[in-house]
């Protein structure tokens, strides 16, 4: 039995790697992860070095974490620059640390991967693998219940909780099935901010990633990198990985396009499995009033329900989702902290932290515009 670090995807199979994931929804896939490698999103130079974990028995894989060792913490969403502006104030080193997460993807799915004994066999090994490699610390985010159900039993990681908002399809027919769900005054709200953009002469077109050209993706890119320019950021992804998942992963990607007097203006980028979309980046290239409501938003509840997916995740954060009948969401993530008196000061802020993260979330649902009882 043995703990192998992988410095790249690459140096595993594709039919091995996948063979462990438990569903299919596309974060995990050999095929993703490895992209983010080759194009040049994922690399050490930008605080990403791929440190995958496997554990293996017999020369057998058996289970697996997605890892990299991270010198800083742009990208995770799970945010403790707050953590690490301590430890720099006390001489405490913060990094490098090992992160579980996919890079860039708030999105909650399969972390440890394979099977339970072996899964908790890896962890086990995993703080002297720690303190042998310079690392402060391990931290998996965006857990599942079966996740969270194992590391409950792992001594000495704190839990953490966080918020999101998914909206979920009730078996809707179509937008106006959804709207009629709705008290009467946001029901009108969200008709008007629909006609609105309706009404400005915005068309929508939606592909799969094998439908779009060269220069679709570059108008794609385009964008996106504008979302961060307008904030004086670099963005994350570089634009190989389009053109790179688009021909590795292409049912898995979906794109609307929004057109102007027949110009492209917009665009959001999608991934779906067989039960959830997930909405990842957007992009304009002009401010259009309420354009991001229906490119980001509406457009992915109407392809939702049109192909009879469950659930929608648009994204992290953002309460403007709730008004919208987007759903509040408890997030999970676990941290192991090897300093003593870092792990208990964090363990004490995780306890207030945990508690009002869970009375929001019941706040929060007092905003949705849902009529009362249904």
């Amino acid at each position: 039995m043995s703990l192998l670090h992988l410095s790249s995807l690459a140096e595993i199979s594709a039919l091995e790697w996948d063979a462990l994931l438990p569903d299919d929804q596309p974060f995990l896939r050999h095929a993703f992860l490895l992209t983010l490698e080759e194009s040049g999103s994922v690399r050490p130079e930008n605080g990403w070095q791929p440190d995958h974990l496997l554990w293996r028995e017999n020369g057998v894989l058996s289970a697996a974490l997605p890892g990299y060792r991270k010198r800083n913490s742009q990208g995770e969403y799970v945010f403790d620059h707050a953590w690490a502006d301590a430890c720099h104030r006390a001489g405490i080193q913060y990094y490098p640390k090992w992160l579980g997460a996919i890079p860039f993807s708030p999105v909650t799915g399969a972390r440890l991967l394979g099977e339970g004994a072996a899964i908790s066999q890896l962890l086990a090994a995993l703080p002297d693998e720690l303190m042998q490699h310079g690392l402060s610390g391990a931290h998996i985010n965006f857990t599942t219940p079966f996740a969270n159900d194992v590391m409950e039993q792992q001594p000495d990681w704190l839990a953490r909780l966080g918020i999101q908002y998914h909206w979920h399809n009730k078996g809707y027919r179509d937008f106006q099935d959804f709207l009629d769900t709705l008290m009467s005054r946001k029901r009108k709200q969200l008709r008007k901010e629909r006609e609105q953009v309706q009404s400005s002469g915005f068309e929508f077109h939606w592909y799969r990633g094998d439908e779009l050209s060269e220069d679709q993706w570059d108008f794609v890119y385009t964008c996106y990198a504008n979302t961060y320019a307008v904030r004086g950021q670099r963005p994350y992804l570089t634009r190989q990985f389009f053109s790179l998942l688009a021909e590795r992963m292409p049912r898995s990607i979906r794109v609307v396009i929004a057109t102007l007097q027949g110009q492209p203006a917009a665009m959001a980028f999608y991934l779906v499995d067989g039960n959830s979309l997930y909405g990842r980046y957007w992009g304009c290239l002009a401010e259009f009033d309420r354009l991001h409501f229906e490119t980001c938003f509406y457009q992915g509840m109407d392809f939702a329900m049109a192909e009879g997916l469950l659930r929608f995740d648009a994204g992290a954060q953002g309460e403007h989702k709730l008004v919208r009948g987007f759903e509040p969401q408890i997030t999970h993530s676990w941290h192991y902290l090897c300093h003593p008196g870092l792990r208990e000061a964090v363990e004490e802020y995780l306890v207030q932290e945990r508690a009002g993260i869970r009375a929001y979330a019941i706040e929060a649902r007092e905003a949705l515009p849902y009529r009362r009882g249904d």
